[in-house]
């Protein structure tokens, strides 16, 4: 049998926090994928609670698991970017957000085209198909109009590099209105029924050319 290797890198959306053990978007969309590829998918969770852009671009050129895992995978999905425009609310004070929210998508902007060069700098000696899929970001700030442009530019900036091998599940729109209803207590991260639409939307991008 051949078995798939998906290896999950990110922030607390790949850990899954908000949800019951086994409800987060990575377990979720590795039994769909596993359905729909008709073969065993290995999954290997590398996601980190408040990870940055900037901490994920270390983990990924400097941490021998990450590394290794990201060579050896098939199948690879990143949710990055919420925590940089968390921390550009918060360190704001509720003053000049424009100016914190503009250096954040900057600086996120930045750090995102180096993870993804890394991660093609890892996997130029593959032999084999690999996918890359994002995570798009929705906004757990509807009433704050500078996070709205934040992450629309943001989600705009991570589809300019998709390709056959490369798609962004853009969240924005399903989850815009719907906050109560797909988010968790906290306001900030999906619950279980947030994270199964993110799965799907994942899955809806396709698996080829894996199949």
């Amino acid at each position: 049998m051949v078995v798939i290797h998906y290896t999950a890198i990110g922030d607390s959306l790949t850990v899954g926090f908000g949800a019951m053990p086994g409800n987060g978007f990575v377990p979720v969309y590795r039994g769909l994928a596993e359905y729909k590829l008709q073969t065993f998918v290995a999954s290997d969770n590398l996601g980190i609670n408040g990870l940055t852009s900037l901490g994920l671009y270390d983990y990924v050129s400097r941490n021998a698991t990450y590394q290794h895992s990201l060579r050896e995978a098939d199948l690879i999905t990143i949710s990055i970017g919420g925590n940089d425009m968390i921390r550009a609310a918060r360190s704001s004070n509720g003053s000049n957000l424009d100016f914190h929210f503009k250096q954040a998508l900057a600086d996120c902007k930045i750090n995102f085209s180096r993870i993804i060069k890394t991660i093609y700098d890892l996997k130029k000696n593959s032999n084999g198909v690999y996918l890359i899929r994002v995570v798009g970001l929705y906004n757990p700030f509807p009433q704050i109009e500078e996070a709205s442009k934040y992450i629309q530019q943001y989600n705009h900036f991570v589809e300019t590099y998709s390709k056959e091998t490369f798609a962004v599940a853009n969240i924005y729109n399903f989850f815009r209105g719907r906050e109560k209803e797909l988010l968790f207590i906290d306001r900030i991260h999906p619950n279980g029924r947030g994270y199964r639409l993110i799965a799907e939307q994942l899955v809806r991008l396709g698996l080829r050319p894996l199949i």
